[in-house]
């Protein structure tokens, strides 16, 4: 790992109570009582529910005479409509701490209602950075995907139902009291939902080391989840119930997640949340799935040190071939990978088009991903990394 000796940086808390290994959702009871609450608001969505994930976790509420409901309304994009009513409904059932069980969505939604039962006015109100006044009621994030470490962001993305956009509160009061990590939860998720959330874990972990805000504790959490997923997103994608590759890929989201609180991301981030709007509505994860080697190509001549120290966290290449041929392979051996578990070439699939790309390029510009990104971008050099992608 390249130091900058000279480095000043700021690495923000992570106020939230980490809980991880299997059988680590168990404890959610004893969670609930210790932050004095009298009834569990619990957001999930369909898919989750159907799995029985929901029913295991309830039962130990039930079991422990703990009263509690269920929202289990979040969709893909939940939107801000979609908060308010969710708000509404825990406000009408008195229900006084929040337990998210889902992937990014359902925790982002989560942590979003809990804010909103205690800040007045809409979602809208609070899009940007550090704009939650109070604090929000507690959250208990149990994901059951190994991909957006949204149990320990600060940060909750939801559409803005007005302009079909995807957008983002964030901040230190965002983050969830505690979370509850659990492989177990992770042993039935599908191939493809392995396969696309881990390349989002993957491309959190990257695209914070590479990037220009980087520094000294962010960068030892993401080069150790680039090395984990290396070494066990293809297992997990092929034997969903490998039980050590499934703890790796959790660990490896976890610490992804908590290494990009400080730092930020990149161009795949950045270019991830127009492609998730409007009629586009490509998946988070698909979107960066698709996008992140093409960035990394991009990238790779402005912070060749550190895409060789990628290549070599994914066991590619052999470590006596120069530093140039170490950083030209970060992004093949990402490419590699990707062929490996299925994810697709390309983003027409999935309905990106031509003339979506100006649009795309003009929202993706004023992320803050971009000013992070390793190399200067501009409008003509992001639109040729999408085109690509097509």
């Amino acid at each position: 790992m390249n130091l900058q000796a000279a480095q000043c940086f700021n690495f923000l808390p992570i106020p939230t109570d980490v809980h991880f290994g299997f059988g680590a959702s168990r404890t959610l009871p004893a969670h609930v009582r210790s932050a004095g609450a009298r009834k569990a608001f619990v957001v999930t969505d369909p898919g989750v529910r159907r799995a029985g994930i929901v029913d295991r976790i309830t039962s130990l509420l039930e079991q422990e005479s703990i009263d509690f409901a269920v929202y289990d309304q979040v969709t893909a994009d939940s939107g801000s409509t979609l908060i308010c009513n969710a708000v509404e409904q825990l406000k009408c059932l008195d229900a006084d701490v929040v337990v998210g069980i889902g992937g990014g969505s359902a925790l982002d939604t989560a942590k979003a209602v809990a804010a909103l039962a205690t800040n007045p006015g809409s979602p809208l109100g609070y899009v940007g950075l550090h704009k939650v006044r109070n604090r929000p009621l507690p959250t208990i994030a149990i994901p059951t995907t190994a991909g957006t470490g949204s149990e320990v962001s600060l940060w909750a993305v939801f559409t803005d139902d007005d302009r079909k956009m995807k957008v983002a509160i964030g901040g230190v009061l965002m983050y969830p009291a505690v979370a509850l990590c659990d492989p177990d939860l992770t042993l039935d998720l599908p191939r493809p939902l392995t396969a696309s959330t881990g390349m989002d874990a993957l491309a959190h972990a990257i695209e914070c080391y590479t990037n220009k805000a980087c520094q000294p504790i962010s960068a030892a959490l993401a080069l150790k989840a680039i090395e984990l997923i290396g070494g066990h997103l293809g297992r997990a994608a092929l034997d969903g119930h490998d039980r050590e590759a499934r703890y790796a890929m959790l660990l490896a989201s976890t610490m992804a997640g908590m290494a990009m609180n400080p730092t930020r991301l990149g161009l795949a981030h950045a270019l991830a949340m127009p492609l998730g709007s409007w009629d586009l509505k490509i998946p988070h994860s698909v979107a960066i799935a698709v996008t992140l080697p093409l960035v990394m190509e991009f990238n790779t001549p402005a912070a060749p040190a550190r895409f060789a120290e990628v290549a070599m966290a994914l066991g590619e290449p052999d470590r006596r071939c120069s530093p140039s041929e170490a950083a030209s392979r970060a992004a093949s051996a990402v490419r590699e990978l990707a062929d490996e578990i299925g994810i697709p070439k390309d983003l027409s699939g999935h309905g990106l088009r031509p003339e979506h790309v100006t649009d795309v390029v003009e929202e993706a510009m004023k992320s803050g991903n971009v000013a992070v990104n390793p190399r200067e971008t501009s409008r003509e050099e992001l639109a040729e990394i999408l085109r690509r992608a097509i």
